[in-house]
């Protein structure tokens, strides 16, 4: 008796979860992902279809197994793309939610969440990658999240001298980043420090890291959807 692959039955695990989970926020996925599949299909089809010579049994086979191909990569294209702003829109407003999305960066980066806090739950989350230390901020006060922003640059500042810093508020007011925007901003934001160099700053904010508190929030608000994506982008 044969037995399925772990791996492929987790992956089927997930892609049900996530499409329970973008259900609950677009009740069309399905109509989309079907409608995208035969969109797909029908232009693989055809392209194929009109491209190889003749009409007989080869030339249609080949026909069918592309209209197949297409129509799966079209629907995996759309369901991933409105799972993505369905677990976004999950997200949004909750505590932690933009460390939630920086667990989106793929590998090179890395998230130490929740560095600095207040008691009315603004938050600023540090990323280290080749931009440098990028500090990004949200929480109920615009005001209150730039000032702990400033004061966690400056502490940052003492054992990181001479290593780019950037600020970077999350949330919908002026100024400030959207969450499905905000791992393509930080992305965005250069290359200033080399992997090697990524190691040597990570050493030098230890020391920082152990003379602050922690906050007792979660590791972030990130929908299982949102998991499922960050583990196909990084290949695993």
């Amino acid at each position: 008796m044969s037995t399925m692959d772990p791996t492929t039955a987790s992956r089927r695990a997930q892609i049900v979860q996530t499409y329970r989970m973008t259900k609950v926020s677009d009740p069309r996925i399905g109509l989309w992902t079907l409608g995208a599949f035969l969109l797909g299909a029908a232009a693989g089809f055809l392209v194929l279809w009109l491209v190889l010579p003749g009409d007989g049994w080869l030339a249609l086979t080949l026909s069918i197994v592309s209209a197949i191909l297409f129509g799966v990569m079209l629907a995996l294209i759309v369901f991933g793309r409105r799972a993505q702003k369905a677990a976004y829109q999950q997200m949004e407003g909750q505590p932690g939610a933009a460390a939630g999305a920086l667990r989106m960066l793929r590998r090179g980066w890395k998230l130490e969440p929740a560095v600095g806090f207040t008691k009315q739950q603004e938050v600023v989350h540090r990323v280290i990658g080749p931009p440098g230390i990028v500090l990004v901020g949200e929480g109920p006060s615009h005001h209150r999240v730039k000032q702990l922003l400033v004061t966690e640059r400056r502490k940052h500042e003492r054992v990181a001298y001479g290593v780019p810093i950037h600020e970077v508020v999350s949330g919908r007011g002026e100024g400030e980043v959207p969450l499905p925007q905000l791992v393509k901003h930080v992305t965005k934001l250069g290359r200033n420090i080399k992997p090697a160099e990524i190691t040597d700053v990570l050493q030098r904010l230890k020391a920082l890291d152990a003379q602050r508190g922690r906050m007792p929030i979660p590791k972030g608000p990130m929908p299982t959807s949102m998991k499922g994506m960050r583990s196909q982008q990084r290949g695993r």
